[in-house]
């Protein structure tokens, strides 16, 4: 008997059909590559993968870097289920002290202080924080809260002063903010601290954040610019609004990409347009006693980007070069993230509400820092805010005609200051 293979006008219009979906899928592929996935960044991609598969979980080193001695000894060290980078420096058994960079910084704005602090009888400790440097970047905004950072320190300190002993904190930008919450949820870990230009935050139970910083300050302000912007299909081609399936699929593949710490965001797209040595060199070399603000499209404060960035004196090329290799390595969405939770901390740090910081405690601002003047910084200093959330707080020491990057700045200066204050105790 012979078979007859009977086709419908319908199965042919289905089959038609299939074709149609498979070749508009793969043009759509193409098209999401190429503009989203440049050639240059998936050379990238692929010498990262390459280089990370020969990397050793833990590992010692001496690295020369920069104007450092090549004494300081580098080690990755699992903890809290990241593989954290840490800088040492010092005699094992001398008391630890716990240095906490900022943004867009590294452990590497610590360098003067690690040479002189390990020089004077300290164990020096600086890592990069998650999502910076050659420490882990998790791919996921809700992994940088303060909670996850704190965690990190906590797991580091466990390795570094394994006795459970408390130890000393020294944090800078984002670094206070860090170890403010550090010694708010573990005081038994921290015996005294110093925090550099971001003073205690304390929670406000009535008011989240984001909407308050945009409301005194609008949607130019640099934080609330650095908040997540999801780049979305249709910037790329309109069709794919009305193809669903389409849609999901390429937002699978970018969200795939995400584990590569590709950029979610729009800032981050602009970041990549000036380049990452322009933006450092912006951000390091920025001293104007005001808010930051960054409009779309524009440079610092609506300035031209095509206007030259002078280094100062205390930054060298050498050192611009280092933070440049790092921040072209790993991007700066990591450190983006930690803007990107603010209100969910103030989510997360409700039990603490009202809770005060009890561990002695120096700050130390210079009076052309931008956090000095914005945010009602220099009323809650002098009318006592301060004192009162933090009652064991000691001195506060406001640097003429130095900026925000005050460690850096006037390094011999803070060094004094953080050695004179940790010799009391």
């Amino acid at each position: 008997m012979q078979h007859v293979r009977l086709t419908s006008p319908t199965m042919k219009v289905s089959l038609e059909f299939g074709h149609l979906q498979i070749i508009l899928l793969t043009f759509s592929v193409v098209i999401y590559i190429f503009f989203l996935f440049p050639t240059h960044r998936l050379t990238k991609l692929l010498n990262t993968i390459i280089l990370r598969s020969h990397q050793n979980p833990i590992q010692n080193s001496n690295t020369s870097t920069g104007n450092m001695a090549s004494s300081i000894e580098h080690r990755t060290i699992n903890v809290n289920g990241i593989n954290m980078h840490v800088a040492i420096k010092g005699p094992e058994n001398a008391p630890v002290i716990l240095f906490i960079h900022g943004f867009p910084q590294l452990w590497y704005s610590w360098r003067h202080q690690i040479e002189a602090l390990s020089s004077l009888g300290y164990r020096a400790v600086a890592p990069d924080l998650r999502g910076y440097g050659d420490t882990d970047a998790p791919a996921e905004v809700t992994s940088y809260t303060v909670l996850h950072v704190v965690g990190d320190l906590i797991g580091l300190l466990d390795v570094v002063a394994p006795k459970k002993e408390s130890v000393f904190v020294v944090g800078h930008d984002w670094g206070s903010l860090i170890a403010w919450h550090l010694s708010l949820f573990r005081p038994d870990r921290v015996k005294a601290l110093v925090t550099l230009s971001v003073l205690f935050n304390p929670r406000n139970p009535s008011r989240k954040v984001i909407s308050t910083l945009k409301a005194v300050y609008g949607d130019d302000y640099y934080m609330i610019r650095f908040q997540l912007v999801t780049v979305t299909l249709a910037n790329i081609s309109p069709f794919l609004d009305y193809m669903d399936w389409v849609s999901r699929f390429c937002r699978y593949v970018y969200y795939l990409k995400g584990s590569f710490n590709r950029e979610p965001g729009e800032i981050e797209a602009e970041f990549a347009e000036m380049g990452a040595e322009r933006v450092l060199r912006e951000f390091l070399s920025y001293r104007t006693p005001a808010p930051l603000f960054l409009p779309k499209g524009q440079g610092f404060n609506g300035k031209s980007l095509d206007t030259p960035v002078v280094l100062p004196t205390w930054l060298s090329e050498e050192d611009v070069k280092y933070y440049t290799s790092k921040f072209e390595q790993k991007g700066f969405t990591g450190g983006l993230n930690y803007y990107r939770n603010l209100d969910r901390n103030w989510e997360l740090t409700a039990p603490w509400t009202g809770a005060q910081v009890k561990v002695p405690v120096k700050f130390i601002v210079g009076d052309l820092d931008l956090t000095y003047n914005s945010l009602g910084a220099k009323d809650y200093i002098a009318k006592g805010g301060l004192k009162r959330d933090v009652p064991l707080l000691e001195d506060v020491v406001v640097m003429e005609g130095v900026g925000h990057f005050i460690n850096e700045e006037k390094a011999d200066e803070i060094s004094k200051h953080i050695y004179d204050f940790f010799q009391k105790f």
